[in-house]
């Protein structure tokens, strides 16, 4: 539980710092900042498929890999699974977190609804980096309709 407690709260400090160091940032200066959120995030992603079990690397459809990751890697990182998995069965994948942690302490007012994306950024890396581990290359990106939900969508690049 206390890791849990410390992960949110360096999250919500890697976000409020790299996101306070200029009030207008101008065209293209906020996607920067969530582009080094997304950068920590991918290399984090990469660092926890490396520590993954030889048997479990063996996966034979990109299916399994994302049922593994919206089971177990989710369950190491935000102790729960993913809530549900939809895929068109042609490399578009969403995952749907209907009470996504990092997302609970903005849950109390729609006034932060528009907020809540950026939060979301180092997630859709952590998910990036663990694909590439898997020999999966993707795109991921991050919606919020209701707090303190989110999707997140995976889409496979062809090798």
């Amino acid at each position: 539980m206390a890791d849990a407690v410390l992960f949110e709260f360096l999250h919500m400090e890697m976000v409020a710092e790299l996101c306070a160091h200029d009030p207008d940032p101008g065209p293209g200066g906020q996607n920067m900042n969530l582009s080094v959120l997304e950068s920590m995030g991918f290399r984090v992603g990469q660092a926890l498929g490396e520590r993954l079990p030889r048997e479990m690397l063996a996966f034979r459809e990109e299916l399994d890999v994302l049922k593994f990751l919206c089971k177990d890697l989710w369950l190491a990182a935000f102790q729960k699974q993913m809530d549900s998995l939809r895929t068109n069965h042609q490399g578009t994948y969403v995952l749907h977190d209907h009470s996504f942690p990092l997302l609970l302490p903005m849950a109390a007012g729609l006034q932060y609804l528009e907020e809540a994306p950026k939060f979301l950024a180092f997630t859709c890396g952590l998910l990036r980096g663990a694909l590439c581990t898997l020999g999966i290359e993707s795109v991921v990106t991050a919606s919020v309709a209701a707090l303190p939900g989110c999707k997140f969508q995976v889409v496979i690049r062809n090798a």
